[in-house]
This record gives C-alpha cells, sequence and structure tokens, in this order.
C-alpha cells in the first residue's frame, strides 16, 4: 500500500487544499424577468429559454387562499 516517505509541512498541505475553492457558477438575468440564473439554462423563475417558453411553472397557492 502507499505510504507517504515525509510528512507533509502544514505550509506545502496550505498549498495543495488552496486549490480545492469551489467557484461560483456564472450568473445572468433574465431577459425576461430579471431574475439571476445560471446561463445557457432556462429560467427557474418563468421558465423561458432564449424568449420561448420551454418549462411550464405552476404557481404556488398562499395559505390565505386555502
Amino acid at each position: 500500500m502507499a505510504v507517504p516517505k515525509k510528512r507533509r509541512s502544514k505550509s506545502k498541505k496550505r498549498i495543495h487544499r488552496a486549490c480545492w475553492k469551489v467557484k461560483l457558477p456564472a450568473m445572468r438575468p433574465c431577459p425576461k424577468c430579471g431574475i439571476l440564473g445560471i446561463s445557457h439554462r432556462a429560467c427557474t423563475d418563468c421558465g423561458t429559454y432564449k424568449g420561448r417558453q420551454v418549462i411550464a411553472i405552476k404557481e404556488k397557492e398562499s395559505k390565505k387562499e386555502k
């Protein structure tokens, strides 16, 4: 089984872990409703993509209407 010959120093360990950062995806505003969303995906709020309706979004009922 592979075992490291020498202990990794604190600085080398921190340099190695510096590459693990998670980057946020590129966000852009929806041209129809203006809510931020991921590029090249249908809008999660209005369901449009490239000016066309691609997903039928159900509207949430408020508690007062029930």
